[in-house]
């Protein structure tokens, strides 16, 4: 188990299944970044971080959970709707939505002492939503257990994040550069656009986390690995 391969299939299950990703998530995705270009647009440019929080916790959940319902379903052989895939992910959202508050608290907790203690609490709760989404574990449980389970895996997790992340932020921040100046108010369809765009290139973190996730699960998590992304 190492970084490469473990982004090696993770690629090629995105790839593949990208339309049906797209299907799913895309909507959502331009929903939440619509919803913040309106609350910039009603509470002016200096709207308070935090409600913008708020704005992500209501989308987020929904669309990460589908997710993560889709690629457990897809490595067990199903293949299911995008309906029914948020019908199962709807129940979801509240525990999903206090686990995304919590992840985020502890995060800016490790950010207010400093870089790395944010970044290492970012890595520790990695697996906190797929421990919530398919064990059934309270968000609290979800993390504690999170803590656990990458004990001995934070080099590997760690390489795995930056190495999909790290390329899309640099992207994004290029194309914010290039074509939404500091002295020019971008188009909302422009914004709306790269948003939705870079949020949808953000989902292949998920995917690689999911795999690294059923690699360090207990065998009766892991039991069955063909097919899994």
């Amino acid at each position: 188990m190492n970084v490469l391969s473990i982004l090696r299939d993770a690629w090629y299950f995105y790839s593949r299944n990208l339309t049906a990703i797209a299907l799913l998530c895309l909507p959502l995705i331009a929903l939440e970044s619509a919803a913040k270009l309106a609350v910039e647009h009603w509470l002016g440019k200096g709207v308070l971080p935090a409600q913008e929080l708020l704005t992500g916790l209501i989308f987020y959940p929904l669309y990460v959970g589908a997710l993560i319902l889709y690629l457990d379903a897809r490595s067990r052989g199903f293949d299911p709707t995008a309906r029914e895939v948020l019908a199962r992910t709807l129940p979801l959202w509240p525990a999903l939505a206090l686990l995304a508050a919590l992840g985020t608290l502890l995060i800016i907790l490790g950010a207010s002492l400093f870089v790395l203690p944010a970044i290492w609490v970012m890595v520790k709760i990695a697996f906190a939503e797929y421990l919530l989404v398919l064990r059934g574990l309270t968000p609290l449980a979800a993390l504690k257990e999170s803590f656990q389970l990458t004990r001995g895996h934070f080099l590997l997790l760690l390489g795995c994040m930056l190495a999909v992340l790290l390329p899309i932020w640099i992207a994004e921040a290029l194309l914010a550069v290039q074509f939404m100046p500091d002295e020019k108010t971008p188009h909302p369809a422009l914004i709306l656009t790269f948003d939705s765009l870079f949020g949808l290139l953000q989902l292949l973190a998920t995917v690689v986390l999911f795999r690294c996730f059923m690699l360090c699960s207990p065998p009766a998590i892991a039991e069955d690995e063909q097919g899994q992304p």
